[in-house]
């Protein structure tokens, strides 16, 4: 009785294997096996032995016409089954037509030699045989088959196999089905050989059929077996290679090598049938799921994005493998619950790290740190990792710090044991939109997070994350360079102490201004930076003004708009790239200075200007711009801004001390200087103020004046030195300096000048004198007149006043000194003198140099001083000093107590 069954694929050129139709649910059909009787046809090989002569050609005229197709056939006789499958021998028509006759009648077989007698059936065929045989069809061609070599086994070599193959469209049939995305196929090199390949689908993962008899297999696994075997069988398809599997895909994961053995199982490809692609047509059907990992192979050809939407259409239907599956519950929807908007544009404030960041969202000003979605950075805290964690975050600092981005709260991550509750963010920048997520794992400074399987909380540009990241592991960028590098070293604190600090002093004047990075922000005018090309760090305080403090420690209360201060100043500075000068160091190390951003924006008038800080008016007053400073303190008081929101202008007038000499002088003023020069016959001295700008360009000016007048300088004709001119005049030494002159006589010819940068006096002759060229007359003359305050040296006259002087001159003269301007007469500042070395200044804020002079004997109180019975502690240390000075009998109490009337 004949039967019809579909031809599912074709053993050899005389053996089919057959199959019924699909159950009613999809369930895979009852197959069988037919050998065609009275032919005989060359038998394929296998990895133990090679084929016949003409055995795949054989193969190949079957194959082609009729796998797939439908045939009736006949058996005449049944075999013994083989694993459970059905084996006859037959006959078989297709299309009316005798398939043993067809093979003959082209050459691709031979009768079988048989003792029964000869029938008409049987001579017809033989004579199909003669004909062909005449002809030189198929195997009976006199010329043999074509040369070739099949490759029953994978490439011992597969690395080298996929670098000569990879992404180029061969020919190949598929020869099994395993499952539902993983067949072996017979690829038909360019060069003529075959080579079988176990190949898996990329993208996407079906159900795995089990091997073993006995054994289940997954849910849907044969279904997903007969779906892409119904299709693919024995079909003609273009295979493209891709990669090979490896045991990881991320260096941070352990135990992973990331590398392909030498000899892979299978390669990852793509299959293309002339319908299309087999892989979307099992995940639209709901047969196979999509492989994240495998995006970095197929998302710039648009094949992941087909797929996941391939996905989600099954989803939808809820088909195969979706039929029971929940909804997933996305933790998106708690970005709603806690008010916050999702999508937004905000200025990147900090960088924590390789994947974190703090963003400041424009109009709330709400500051909120955000994770990068589906992105894990290098960790800093395992020493393999140190050195490109900080590249990372070095990366995203230049790239986004300051900068306008656009936020999109992708998912929030819940609070799970030491880590907090995390927004995770995809972030976009520029003109293009680019997501920084994506270029940093394409440096190879960032990994992608293999989320669940059914993880919906992940990047919406996951796919080019997975494209990055593949791109970053071929070019071995960054961590997938398998180097191991050391740790980045801890950068050198030179502001540790002021001897260390007080070292570099000289030199960072010298530079002028200099590059660096705002490593973190103490306090509205306190900065620790970071200098990169030396691996230093500093304290940085901002000259010329005072900002609130704010609490060191929940004991302490912060000043008002103390942490108003600190937040703007983090908001504006932190980790920018800004220039640096300084001027001078304090006592605990800090670098007293100014702070550039841009190159032009000030950060003391910046604050002073918001009102959160004031202007120091002494340490101002040395400064070159200090206008600009006054002028952005009395813009900040007209606005009424933070500290000056309570300003009365009125009030402040009426409060002020009429005459400059009245001041307070206990007003702590103080400043750092050296004595420049001692005056005798009249006692007098001049200073160098240190912690101002001008000992910087003054070091530079003398350099260029120097410079200057080893060449030729003309001498204009008639040249007379007048009263109050500047000029350029020879000290003593022999050197050249700028001088103001006194009184000129053109007698003698002859004037006595004042050299105004050190103050001292001297009388020079005219041919020793000449005019201040203009380059040099821009800088304000560094000397400073000075008296102490609250004493005087004994009378000119007295017989301890060379003494005096020269106690004078061994206590302050080649020291640097710190000194209180206790009230300022015109230009004329006085001072008290301060010996930081001395260990009773530390602890008495009234012990200086002064007092000093008054235990020597060698001075008395000056009783002129209108600020005297001001300072009564101060006056009461000048009265014990005294009391000390005639206890020992010191100075002109040698001889009693004899005190200088006044």
């Amino acid at each position: 009785m004949s039967m019809k069954a579909i031809v599912k694929s074709v053993i050899s050129g005389d053996s089919l294997v057959l199959r019924g139709r699909p159950g009613p649910q999809g369930q895979p059909p009852k197959e069988r096996v037919l050998h065609l009787v009275d032919v005989s046809a060359p038998r394929m090989g296998s990895s133990n032995r090679e084929d016949e002569l003409w055995a795949f050609e054989s193969r190949e005229f079957l194959r082609a016409l009729v796998v797939g197709k439908e045939v009736s056939f006949v058996s005449t006789h049944s075999l013994s089954p083989n694993e459970d499958v059905t084996r006859d021998l037959g006959s078989a028509e297709i299309g009316g037509v005798d398939l043993a006759s067809e093979i003959l009648k082209n050459g691709w077989g031979k009768i079988k030699e048989s003792k029964r007698d000869s029938t008409e059936d049987d001579i017809r065929k033989s004579e199909l045989e003669n004909e062909a045989k005449a002809a030189g069809l198929g195997v009976w061609n006199p010329h043999g088959p074509k040369a070739y070599t099949t490759h029953y086994t994978m490439p011992t070599d597969s690395q080298a196999f996929l670098s000569e193959y990879k992404g180029k469209s061969l020919d190949a049939i598929v020869e099994q089905v395993r499952d539902g995305s993983t067949l072996r196929v017979r690829l038909l090199l360019p060069e003529g050989d075959h080579q079988l390949l176990n190949i898996a689908l990329a993208g996407v993962r079906a159900a795995r059929v089990s091997s073993k008899q006995g054994e289940p297999s997954e849910p849907w696994g044969e279904e997903a077996k007969f779906f892409t075997e119904s299709r693919l069988l024995q079909r003609p398809v273009r295979v493209q290679l891709l990669s090979l599997p490896t045991s990881t895909a991320t260096p941070f994961q352990p135990n992973g090598s990331g590398n392909a053995p030498t000899t892979a199982t299978l390669f990852i490809g793509t299959v293309l049938h002339p319908a299309g692609n087999v892989a979307e047509f099992l995940v639209a059907a709901g047969l196979a799921r999509v492989v994240d990992w495998h995006a970095g192979m197929l998302a710039a050809s648009g094949g992941m994005e087909r797929l996941r939407s391939a996905e989600k259409n099954a989803k939808e239907k809820r088909q195969c493998l979706y039929a029971s599956a929940v909804q997933p519950i996305s933790t998106k929807s708690s970005s709603a619950a806690n008010s916050q908007s999702r999508s937004f544009e905000a200025v990147v404030s900090r960088v924590w790290s390789g994947d974190q960041i703090s963003v400041v969202e424009k109009g709330s000003g709400k500051e909120r740190r955000l994770q990068l979605s589906s992105t894990r950075g290098p960790r800093s805290s395992d020493p393999k990792q140190a050195f490109y964690a900080q590249e990372a975050r070095e990366f995203l600092r230049k790239k986004l710090i300051g900068k306008t981005v656009k936020c999109n709260i992708d998912f929030i991550r819940p609070k799970e044991g030491e880590y907090d509750e995390r927004e995770c963010a995809t972030v976009r920048f520029g003109n293009q939109n680019v997501n920084v997520a994506v270029q940093l794992v394409e440096k190879g400074l960032a990994s992608v997070v293999r989320h669940k399987r059914d993880d919906e909380d992940r990047s919406p540009d996951y796919d080019s994350l997975m494209v990055a990241e593949a791109a970053a592991a071929a070019e071995t960028r960054g961590i997938h360079s398998g180097k191991d590098l050391a740790p980045p070293k801890q950068p050198l604190n030179i502001s540790e102490s002021s001897t260390r600090a007080t070292s570099f002093l000289n030199g960072f004047k010298r530079l002028g201004r200099i590059p660096a990075v705002v490593e973190y922000v103490a306090a509205g005018s306190r900065f620790k930076l970071l200098l990169p090309k030396d691996n230093q760090t500093l304290t940085l305080v901002l000259g010329g003004i005072r900002a609130p403090r704010t609490a060191r420690n929940p004991s302490e209360k912060s000043e008002p708009f103390g942490p108003e201060a600190v937040e703007f100043a983090s908001r504006r500075y932190m980790q920018r790239d800004v220039e640096f000068e300084v001027d001078s160091v304090d006592k605990s190390g800090g670098f007293i200075g100014s702070l550039y951003l841009n190159k032009t924006e000030n950060a003391a008038i910046i604050l002073v200007k918001e009102g959160l800080a004031t202007v120091h008016s002494y340490s101002a007053d040395a400064l070159s711009w200090s206008k600009q400073l006054y002028d952005a303190e009395n813009e900040a008081k007209a606005a009424k801004c933070n500290l000056w929101q309570d300003y009365d202008e009125a009030a402040e007038k009426a409060a002020e001390v009429a005459p400059e000499i009245e001041a307070n002088p206990l007003k702590t003023n103080y400043i750092d200087i050296i004595i420049s020069d001692v005056r005798t016959s009249n006692f007098g001295f001049s200073v160098q103020i240190l912690n101002t700008e001008g000992i910087a360009s003054l070091e530079k000016l003398m350099h260029d004046f120097s410079v200057h007048h080893q060449g030729a300088v003309t001498v204009p004709a008639g040249f007379t030195p007048k009263s109050g001119e500047l000029v350029s005049a020879k000290f003593s030494d022999g050197a050249w300096y700028r001088a103001k002159i006194r009184r000129a006589s053109p007698i003698k010819k002859t004037a006595e000048v004042t050299f105004i940068d050190y103050g001292n006096q001297d009388t020079v002759a005219y041919k020793d004198i000449r005019p201040l060229a203009s380059q040099f007359r821009s800088l304000p003359g560094q000397a400073r007149d000075a008296r102490l305050s609250f004493v005087k040296l004994v009378d000119p006259e007295s017989e301890y006043y060379a003494e005096a002087i020269d106690r004078f001159r061994q206590l302050c003269e080649g020291r640097k000194l710190v000194a209180n301007i206790d009230a300022q007469e015109g230009p004329l500042l006085h001072l008290r003198l301060i010996d930081p070395q001395n260990p009773r200044s530390a602890t008495d804020p009234y012990e200086c140099l002064n007092a000093e002079l008054l235990r020597d004997g060698l001075a008395t109180i000056d009783r002129k001083c209108n600020y005297l019975s001001a300072s009564p502690q101060m006056l009461k240390k000048m009265k014990d000093s005294i009391l000390e000075a005639k206890r020992d009998r010191a100075g002109m109490f040698e001889f009693g107590d004899v005190e200088e009337d006044d």
